[in-house]
């Protein structure tokens, strides 16, 4: 399956706990299928002290979401729905959003 999220797309979350928010693709996991949005997903880890580590003690972190859970919005209509590939007249291919869903 073609992966139709990439880095650095703004997406809208449409399940779960932080359902209707938006955010920037941060990274990527393409075998399980997961994603990590900036400022979605916040979870709280427990770091102890490590070499190279400054901060130490409880951070807040953004964990990955299933694919599923997340839609492409638009950067230029700013429409939120489904990805589609629509070829130019020049003969290049880019990613658009099928459908229009209000997000």
């Amino acid at each position: 399956m073609p992966n139709k999220i990439k880095k650095g797309d703004t997406v809208l979350v449409v399940s779960g706990k932080d359902k209707g928010a938006r955010g920037e693709v941060i990274g990527v996991n393409l075998k399980k299928r997961r994603v990590v949005v900036e400022g979605v997903n916040i979870v709280k880890r427990h770091m102890g002290r490590q070499r190279g580590v400054m901060q130490t003690g409880i951070i807040e972190d953004e964990a990955p979401i299933h694919i599923s859970n997340v839609v492409l919005v638009d950067a230029d209509t700013g429409a939120v729905g489904r990805v589609r590939w629509r070829e130019l007249e020049d003969g290049t291919r880019v990613r658009t959003v099928r459908g229009a869903r209000n997000g």
